[in-house]
């Protein structure tokens, strides 16, 4: 079997199941989206000579690229090594290893850039150390948004016009690269990025992260600021309740990270009738049983027993304390043009 026949061998999971949520929003439910980037970044690599048989995987990861560069590493005989830290949820650790991953823990963060940073200064190690290894990048390799041209196309395929597309922010490719190919056809698209407080994607200042897979404490440069129209960000606990409302009112059995794009998704179509919205919703939960999906673990949440507000309140900088459900409006500018406009 040829080297793109087995890369090819997932790829009915790549994409994403279509959900009506009400009349005028969908979901777009992933059994594993990063599955559609690597499958890409990986064949792209063994066309240009990169990714040669026995060819040495390393890369960063805590979460579900991680995951999907073991199911496709074991398929195409790759050895694979990741460079996680604590985050990494036992469960997934013990798949990881399962899959035949090289799975290395870093403990300390770095004094700047944080658990991300450690992470990739332990990886440049293996690079260097490794002889003919390969680093897919996730959050720089270009590949990664390009590859999104393929669920632009069952949006369009499926759904028709669209009129706003809200999706969670990590590595910026699904959002930036979605959103960048859909406007071929709907220049007027209003794209919503979802991130959480402490997150520098948007210009926060670096702190502690509570989210898997959401924002981060390094600026990845597949994040294509200019794509977004509006910024929201949400706290954890808000996020959980909107885990668990997905759940139950749709019987989306989804991850944290949908449940953050389904709360801002959710607003906005109600905001504006008429309007066709659709949402992505990254991973399901299984990961998360034992925590978001546990109520005891819950109760130990601070401000879980809380009422919710019932909309974001709008900030005039995205450097501002996010005390709860925040939005600033992005208007498609770069960072600096934000940061510059807004510190006058």
């Amino acid at each position: 079997m040829s080297t793109r026949a087995l890369m090819r061998k997932l790829e009915d999971f790549e994409g994403p199941r279509l959900v009506p949520l009400r009349e005028n929003l969908f979901g777009a439910s992933f059994f594993l989206m990063k599955l559609l980037p690597a499958r890409f970044m990986l064949e792209r690599a063994a066309e240009q000579g990169q990714l040669k048989p026995g060819t040495t995987i390393c890369e960063s990861s805590s979460g579900t690229f991680g995951l999907a560069l073991a199911m496709l590493a074991v398929q195409q005989g790759y050895r694979l090594i990741l460079v996680s830290d604590w985050a990494l949820d036992r469960h997934l650790h013990r798949r990881l290893i399962e899959l035949g991953a090289e799975v290395t823990i870093v403990d300390s963060p770095a004094s700047c850039g944080g658990l991300q940073q450690a992470r990739l200064d332990r990886l440049q190690m293996y690079l260097k150390d490794v002889a003919g290894s390969y680093w897919p990048s996730q959050y720089g390799n270009t590949d990664n948004p390009l590859s999104y041209a393929k669920v632009a196309e069952q949006f369009l395929d499926r759904i028709g016009r669209l009129d706003c597309l809200v999706g969670p922010v990590g590595s910026g490719g699904s959002m930036s690269g979605t959103a960048r190919y859909l406007r071929t056809l709907f220049p007027d698209l209003h794209a919503i990025g979802v991130d959480t407080p402490g997150s520098v994607l948007f210009g926060q200042p670096s702190g502690k992260l509570n989210l898997s897979g959401l924002g981060g404490n390094i600026l990845p440069g597949n994040v294509d600021h200019s794509q977004f129209d509006e910024v929201h960000w949400l706290p954890p606990v808000e996020v959980f309740h909107a885990t668990h409302e997905l759940h139950r009112t749709h019987g989306l059995f989804m991850g944290p990270t949908s449940g953050a794009a389904y709360r801002v998704a959710e607003w906005w179509s109600r905001n504006n009738p008429g309007k066709t919205v659709a949402t992505m919703f990254p991973d399901e939960g299984h990961r998360y049983v034992e925590t978001v999906y546990d109520q005891e673990w819950l109760e130990a949440i601070a401000g879980w027993a809380s009422p919710l507000p019932e909309g974001p309140v709008t900030v005039s900088s995205p450097k501002e304390p996010m005390l709860g459900w925040s939005r600033f409006l992005w208007k498609r500018r770069s960072l600096n043009e934000v940061l510059a406009v807004t510190a006058m």
